[in-house]
């Protein structure tokens, strides 16, 4: 992801807060994380996680399942984890993300891919060639990142 000391990054669909003390660390105190979710019980769980551990440059965001919650221009990179699929209209949300980026800035979809032997429903799944096609409806420039994770699938759109 190319994290940079006081960059900010957006963590949507943080859920437990896994990712939250390697992008805390990544972007150092001059940076920003937000840990974005839309159900109350999640950020109720990360705002204690946040509090427990000490995380400074950590906060909650809540969100719709619609809207991000992100002000325009304020990320330069968004984190979006086993999270795409659940997204209603992701043409649109897209377009919504690319509005919160900042020049220069990248999202970062994660998803399961369609032979994982774990993960939702088939039915549910993604092919990585479909979220390519939404962020590029969006205004990315998308693509399939190299990277192969055992049951995931990477692709990053970059704001143009």
């Amino acid at each position: 992801m190319n994290l940079l000391e006081g960059m900010h990054i957006a963590d949507l669909g943080a859920g437990t807060g896994y990712f939250l003390p390697h992008l805390s660390r990544a972007v150092g105190p001059s940076g920003r994380v937000l840990a974005v979710d839309y159900e109350p019980a999640m950020l109720r769980f990360l705002k204690k996680a946040i509090r427990d551990h000490g995380w400074a440059n950590v906060t909650t965001l809540a969100a719709r399942q619609d809207h991000s919650g992100l002000p325009p221009n304020s990320q330069d990179r968004v984190l979006i984890v086993n999270t795409w699929h659940h997204i209603p209209r992701r043409g649109e949300y897209a377009r919504h993300l690319h509005s919160r980026l900042r020049n220069g800035g990248s999202v970062w979809v994660i998803d399961f891919r369609i032979d994982s032997p774990e993960g939702p429903p088939v039915v549910h799944r993604l092919p990585p060639e479909v979220v390519v096609a939404e962020l590029t409806t969006g205004g990315f420039v998308a693509e399939i990142h190299p990277l192969r994770l055992e049951r995931q699938y990477v692709v990053v759109g970059r704001r143009r």
